[in-house]
């Protein structure tokens, strides 16, 4: 089965560390997919965004960002989606967003025309993509 939704990293990290920080919106989507067992792509922007904020002390894990990317990768409820050639082109014509991980994380979810689950404002106001805030 193929998602119909992309997280953004920060809602990737709430769904995981902590879900009452999602909105209601975001949770009944969530729980819609995992009825219809369906998988939610993650991009592989977020791994890095992940990989910087815990090399910064910004975020921590109980057993190392090793350990909860091994998690995410062996887990069938995420679909990694690398960043394509042609994502990165998509990425480079959304001038909107400054942010190059906002850029990335978009762009795959253009080119792969899924939701994002975001609370990020400037994703949101851009209309850049469909967004379930």
């Amino acid at each position: 089965m193929t998602p119909r939704l992309i997280l953004d990293t920060h809602i990737l990290l709430r769904w995981l560390l902590d879900p009452k920080r999602l909105s209601r919106e975001q949770l009944k989507s969530l729980d819609r997919a995992m009825q219809r067992a369906e998988p939610v792509a993650i991009s592989a922007m977020s791994l890095l965004e992940i990989a910087i904020l815990a090399e910064d002390g910004r975020l921590e894990f109980k057993d190392g960002v090793g350990a909860f990317f091994a998690a995410l990768e062996s887990n069938p409820v995420f679909r990694l989606l690398p960043i394509t050639p042609s994502i990165a082109l998509e990425a480079g014509t959304l001038r909107v967003l400054r942010d190059p991980a906002d850029r990335a994380i978009a762009a795959t979810a253009r080119v792969h025309r899924l939701r994002l689950v975001t609370s990020d404002r400037r994703i949101v106001e851009s209309g850049v993509a469909p967004v379930i805030e």
